[in-house]
């Protein structure tokens, strides 16, 4: 399983921070509002690891965040192999470009926007659900954290309108979400409405991210996955229907004051 030399390396942590606290399972598990044998299982291995849990236990012994930050670097680790090359141009990235034309990006989402997404493939397991939610959630805070990138996506209008009758509420949610972004100085969203019926970018969707040496890389996804592009003309194509999906779009005026329509429409 990919991460788990990461997983086990947080469980031994664990284990040897509680042993120098000289805390016991059963005293440790009062602290963290979790039983004895469950502090056990944790760290056996048995039980799978816990976002809370790691929280709590960086709390009860100070030790600065170092256990969760493991836990976002096991969740990493456990990435597809073409994602993460992705998952490092995002980190790195100062300026940001995404395209969707079925569904709200990934750094946009809600959590049960997100979830539900997710829940879409219904091959996977409710623990895969959960551990693939907190991993799109942790990414997300590349757009809250320090010197964040200029990050700049389109959305057609259809996006907005999608959702049945039990989705009403979280669909609202998620387009007051988008409003909130779009007030962020570094963060700008662009509707292209339902009246442009055909362009370049619905062949599928695409993002780039733009480092700090100036060099681009894109992103496209597919049913199977997705693949990084980095060679110097597949990213200049990219650059190019950027500009043309980009140049459909409406302000940003025009594009937030569309999206409190749709808001009001889902409530």
């Amino acid at each position: 399983m990919e991460g788990e030399p990461t997983a086990e390396l947080i469980r031994a942590q664990l284990r040897r921070l509680r042993l120098n606290a000289e805390l016991s399972q059963e005293e440790f598990g009062r602290l963290v509002h979790f039983s004895g044998s469950q502090v056990s299982a944790v760290e056996l291995g048995q039980r799978p690891l816990d976002r809370f849990f790691l929280k709590r236990a960086d709390e009860v012994l100070g030790t600065d965040g170092l256990l969760t930050s493991l836990l976002k670097l096991a969740e990493r680790d456990g990435q597809p192999s073409w994602f993460r090359p992705w998952l490092d141009a995002e980190r790195q990235a100062q300026q940001m470009r995404c395209y969707q034309p079925t569904l709200i990006p990934g750094l946009l989402q809600t959590e049960n926007y997100a979830r539900a997404v997710i829940r879409t493939d219904n091959t996977i397991s409710d623990e895969e659900v959960e551990k693939r939610l907190a991993v799109r959630m942790d990414r997300q805070s590349i757009l809250t954290g320090d010197n964040p990138p200029v990050y700049v996506a389109v959305i057609e209008e259809a996006v907005l309108r999608r959702a049945e009758e039990g989705f009403r509420s979280l669909m609202a949610e998620q387009i007051t979400r988008l409003v909130e972004c779009s007030d962020r100085p570094h963060i700008s969203i662009h509707i292209i409405p339902t009246e442009v019926s055909m362009h370049v970018g619905l062949v599928g969707p695409f993002a780039l991210a733009r480092a700090g040496d100036g060099g681009w890389v894109g992103h496209l996804e597919h049913q199977l996955g997705g693949v990084v592009v980095d060679t110097d003309a597949e990213v200049a194509i990219l650059l190019s229907r950027w500009e043309s999906v980009r140049s459909e779009a409406l302000s940003h005026r025009q594009s937030t004051g569309l999206m409190k329509k749709a808001v009001t429409s889902w409530t």
